[in-house]
């Protein structure tokens, strides 16, 4: 029986409270990297240095490397999310010396675990590629089934759109007019005037109206996971354009006056309205 029939019945749990909840067969799945977390309590209890080998090795990477093991020595001096970020950079060493790049990184991008495929949307700002080039890159990682991933995914172009802020609204006008919610979302989620855990969009805080392309045709989006990244959006904005994030949303509700947007407005105006 292949690993994953055997895995199973483990893939609908609702993933436990605590910690030291977390079913030993669950644990062992997940270091194993042969599980995606559901939750942060299972991403939390991860052994990165147990994971980072079996990853490496099912990548057809050398588990015992002396770089990988370098880096794994060195993780307790890092916080929780850098640790991340020097796997991912160990790996996309390793994978620059290998015969096979281009198969390495697919085995990545395409990995069981959800932290192996936030390793691989990492590489993208690792890749040193163009603005666009990184966006069709990690579009396969914004689109990914697992929400860890996806928030990794803007956040690995966060600092490139910040760079280059006014190509990278015109480059991302098709992804707000895109079938998948997911790939809208990202638009939204990644031009985020403060954001969260990542560096803030100064030119779109002091003029949000710059992003109108962006937000405009999101407005009456029939998915609540786009309204609520629409909503955070404005809600950013409201901290250093109060009275334009007001005037928008009234004009949106007259124009459009249907739930959807309705709903995008009330939260958007959440911080004024206290």
């Amino acid at each position: 029986m292949a690993v994953a029939d055997q895995l199973g019945h483990l893939k609908g749990r609702k993933g436990a409270f605590r910690i030291a909840l977390i079913p030993p067969e669950v644990l062992d799945a997940l270091n194993d990297g042969l599980l995606e977390t559901v939750n942060l309590n299972e991403f939390l209890a991860l052994e990165l240095p147990r994971l980072a080998r079996s990853v490496a090795g099912h990548i057809g990477l050398d588990a015992e490397s002396e770089r990988l093991a370098d880096t794994i020595a060195m993780l307790g001096a890092f916080k929780p999310m850098q640790r991340h970020g020097h796997i991912a950079r160990a790996l996309y060493d390793l994978t620059a010396l290998h015969g096979e790049r281009d198969a390495v990184a697919h085995r990545l991008a395409t990995h069981a675990s959800d932290v192996a495929r936030c390793w691989a949307a990492q590489w993208v700002t690792l890749s040193g590629l163009p603005l666009a080039a990184q966006l069709e890159a990690v579009r396969r990682f914004a689109a990914d089934p697992h929400f860890g991933v996806r928030e990794i995914a803007w956040m690995a172009v966060r600092d490139a759109v910040i760079g280059s802020l006014d190509e990278s609204i015109v480059l991302l006008q098709r992804w707000v007019l895109d079938a998948d919610p997911n790939i809208r979302r990202f638009a939204s989620e990644l031009t985020r005037p403060r954001g969260v855990w990542c560096a803030q969009i100064e030119a779109l805080k002091t003029e949000p109206w710059r992003a109108l392309p962006l937000i405009e045709p999101l407005r009456a989006d029939t998915s609540r996971y786009v309204q609520n990244s629409v909503a955070n959006w404005l809600n950013d904005a409201s901290k250093s354009q109060p009275e334009w994030v007001d005037k928008l949303c009234a004009r949106w509700v007259a124009e459009s006056d249907t739930a959807e947007t309705r709903y995008i407005a009330k939260r958007a105006l959440r911080t004024l309205s206290k």
